[in-house]
């Protein structure tokens, strides 16, 4: 088993509700799918029973995992100076080499999503960007080559 993975403390209440959502809810209607399929008749040749089920284990394995991931989820509790890129940081780059601007927030792995600008702490951007302040320039190597973002705000 793998060591505590960090999390923000708006992941874990946001991973705590999924985990209730699909224990309850999710759960639930996977019965009543089920249910309704076994009422179709023979379940030797009934698809739509067969596809439930198949969902219903895929439901499963995902609370399973999450579960899993609650388990190994630590909140990271580290003290950062005001102005500093650290873990939970909101920070607003602009790459050098294109001028386009971007904010990211540096949050655990398993909370990333890119597209609304959640970066995982363990990123290489990431990584490069940690400890550096307003005004800094950050070098990140790339497969295409190295980039550099200027940090304009970290908050």
């Amino acid at each position: 088993m793998q060591g505590p993975e960090k999390i923000t403390a708006e992941g874990l209440v946001a991973l705590r509700a999924e985990i209730e959502e699909l224990e309850s809810h999710g759960r639930a209607q996977m019965a009543e799918r089920i249910k309704a399929a076994r009422e179709l008749g023979d379940l030797k040749e009934n698809a739509e029973y067969h596809i439930a089920k198949d969902d219903q284990a895929h439901l499963e394995t995902k609370i399973l995992r999450l579960n899993q991931r609650l388990r190994a989820a630590r909140v990271a509790d580290e003290e950062i100076a005001p102005g500093v890129v650290g873990f939970g940081s909101s920070v607003a780059v602009v790459d050098e080499a294109s001028g386009r601007a971007m904010d990211f927030t540096l949050v655990g792995a398993t909370e990333a999503d890119l597209k609304s600008g959640r970066l995982s702490f363990e990123s290489p951007v990431a990584q490069a960007l940690v400890g550096a302040r307003a005004g800094d320039t950050v070098t990140v190597q790339t497969p295409v080559g190295d980039r550099r973002y200027r940090v304009e705000r970290v908050g």
